[in-house]
């Protein structure tokens, strides 16, 4: 991999027949990052070795090789010994009004499934970046530094600024300040912007940035989940320097076929199964819900609950004493959610028990995208 201005030269030896080459970072192939070798003869024909097909060249082998990791996955297993599940609880909006961070892109290994240890491209060393919260009129300055050996980026949807500066590519070793001010309320998704998008998400660089609506009652239990789905293969030979433990990198023709090999809440596929998220019978439970994507979509449920309050894209679609629900007898059973869309559910549970939440479009349930809440008195 060359810094900007760089160069290098390769010396593929004496090529005797038709030679494929391209980019090793992940996605340039897919974009167009390509060479053709065609060796002539004198009178201008193509040479080609003997009992070799001249249109397969001696590289032209797929850009990934062996047995997708997914695929010996266990789903039903707990996460492995080293892994620390990521807390699904959301700390209230503190009183600032100026929200300061450093998101620094780091290219480590992190396990999204049991046994299945990516090569994720992160902020802050977590797959699913940090989350932060504020109030409409709040004034968020994130400064990005890339720790990463290719060119990172990061867009806020909650801010509605020129991307030309903010949003645009920086190198290793480079950084950026990133200046807004949140005008509207609701749950908003920030990523990399740097193409090939889907397989910077898909590695891990996304989060929320969650802008309270004025008025936002209190409760007595907040959670944050953010679905994402992964597309794996294992990693090829033209993919050097990978973290240690590595088993599988994202892989773009997954991507565009739309044939995802995790879908996940807050990154791992099997976290919440094992350690749910839990609550008291009677409790006011809050749940915000993002759909980081990049692809697929959402549908919110909860197994044996129902929903008095739902708030989609910066507007409740139901609320106990709303408009349209008399005597707050109207309730809801999904919140459905397109990529990058966002908002929160509202319930309680009448008793003690064991609940789980799905997406309820089932084959993404089955990838990993379900966890257990567990209601104790």
């Amino acid at each position: 991999r060359l810094d900007p201005g760089a160069s290098a030269t390769v010396d593929v030896g004496v090529i005797s027949n038709r030679l494929e080459g391209w980019c090793s970072v992940i996605g340039h192939r897919s974009m167009g990052m390509t060479v053709d070798v065609i060796p002539m003869d004198a009178q201008g024909q193509e040479i080609t070795a003997t009992g070799t097909d001249a249109s397969h060249g001696s590289h032209g082998q797929a850009q990934h090789t062996g047995t997708d990791p997914a695929q010996a996955a266990d789903l039903n297993a707990a996460p492995g010994a080293g892994f620390t599940t990521r807390s699904p609880e959301l700390a209230p909006a503190s009183n600032e009004t100026v929200h300061r961070m450093t998101l620094d892109v780091q290219e480590v290994a992190r396990e999204v499934a049991p046994g299945v240890t990516l090569d994720a491209w992160t902020y802050n060393g977590q797959y699913v970046g940090p989350t932060l919260r504020g109030k409409v009129g709040d004034t968020f300055e994130i400064t990005l530094t890339n720790g990463g050996t290719m060119g990172h980026s990061v867009d806020f949807h909650a801010g509605d600024i020129s991307p030309d500066q903010a949003m645009r590519t920086i190198a290793p070793g480079e950084s950026l300040v990133y200046r807004f001010t949140a005008h509207r309320s609701g749950i908003w998704l920030y990523h990399c912007s740097t193409m090939p998008m889907s397989s910077h998400v898909a590695a891990g660089m996304f989060g929320a940035v969650i802008i309270d609506p004025p008025n936002l009652p209190s409760v007595d239990r907040e959670y944050l989940l953010v679905q994402s789905e992964t597309y794996l293969a294992a990693p090829s030979p033209d993919q050097p320097d990978l973290p240690e433990g590595v088993n599988a990198v994202v892989d773009p023709e997954k991507i565009a076929a739309k044939q995802p090999s995790f879908t996940m809440f807050n990154g791992h596929a099997t976290q919440y199964m094992h350690d749910p998220l839990t609550a008291r019978p009677g409790e006011r439970v809050r749940i915000w819900v993002l759909t980081a994507g990049p692809s697929e979509g959402l549908s919110f449920h909860v197994v044996g609950g129902q929903f008095d309050t739902v708030y989609k894209e910066g507007a409740y679609q139901l609320s106990p004493d709303g408009p349209g629900n008399p005597r707050g007898t109207g309730g809801a059973q999904a919140l459905d959610l397109a990529p990058a869309q966002g908002g929160f559910v509202e319930l309680d549970f009448r008793e003690p028990g064991t609940y789980t939440f799905v997406n309820h479009s089932f084959a993404e349930a089955e990838r990993g995208a379900r966890g257990l809440i567990r209601v104790q008195e």
